[in-house]
């Protein structure tokens, strides 16, 4: 099976979104991603909801730089995000606890 498009993955992600994961969180994370599916996305959370949508965000307090096949391999569990970091694989810019929680916000295994 192919993998997913990234708007495809987007959707997904948007439907796997854990709300008691948010409780109090007031945040925009930037998503830029490169590769074979380049393009910028944002994910704003508040109030227990999640939104994304296509474009740069006004201000993000997480920046992640990555290829569009790493970042969905991440989420899916495929690839170990910490390692990936490690690797020079993707590129944190701004908050890291928020990074740190980033991936459970959404249950995509």
């Amino acid at each position: 099976m192919p993998a997913p498009s990234v708007s495809e993955f987007i959707a997904r992600m948007s439907a796997a979104f854990v709300p008691e994961k948010a409780a109090g969180m007031d945040a925009t994370i930037q998503l830029k991603l490169t590769g074979t599916q380049p393009g910028e996305w944002f994910i704003t959370i508040k109030d227990n909801q999640c939104t994304f949508s296509q474009g740069m965000a006004n201000a993000a307090r997480l920046t992640v730089t990555a290829d569009s096949g790493d970042f969905i391999k991440i989420f899916t569990g495929q690839m170990d995000g910490m390692q990936a970091f490690l690797q020079g694989k993707h590129r944190i810019i701004g908050d890291m606890t928020l990074a740190l929680k980033l991936l459970s916000l959404f249950k995509m295994r």
